[in-house]
């Protein structure tokens, strides 16, 4: 669950992004799972959800390098874009159920909220379901901006 004010708006990196609506100090923390409120699927879950479900689940969900399930957040977090130099950083610590996000730098009214997914996705496996959606239904113009070529 997003704990700082945002706004979605069209990015540059890609599609929508998150973008702060208020200064972000650094060491803030911006988002937590929240359980109740955020959601976590397993793969025969996300498979047994129709068709335009599992598009969904596939744009805005994770593997979690953690539990190994489906990560969903339920509000506008699932609009944070990957970069490789992020101002915003998920992590996992000990007592918390998934990641936390904290903002690694000052990050200013306006500025878009960027996170490393390599941070807290678990490895790509065979045995990955947002893979097989992507083949499923030839989403090669939503794939991660780390996968396009």
């Amino acid at each position: 669950m997003l704990l700082i004010k945002t706004k979605i708006k069209q990015s540059e990196i890609h599609g929508l992004g998150l973008f702060a609506d208020q200064m972000v100090p650094k060491g803030t923390i911006i988002w937590k799972f929240t359980p109740a409120f955020d959601q976590k699927f397993t793969k025969e879950q996300i498979l047994g959800f129709p068709d335009l479900l599992q598009v969904y689940i596939y744009k805005y969900s994770w593997k979690s390098a953690k539990s190994k399930l489906y990560c969903f957040s339920s509000d506008n977090g699932k609009y944070f874009n990957h970069s490789n130099h992020p101002n915003a950083l998920s992590e996992y610590k000990d007592g918390e159920e998934e990641v936390i996000t904290t903002a690694i730098l000052d990050i200013q009214m306006g500025e878009e909220i960027t996170d490393n997914y390599s941070s807290f996705e678990a490895d790509s496996d065979s045995d990955n379901v947002l893979e097989e959606i992507a083949v499923k239904f030839n989403l090669a113009d939503e794939l991660d901006p780390r996968l396009k070529k």
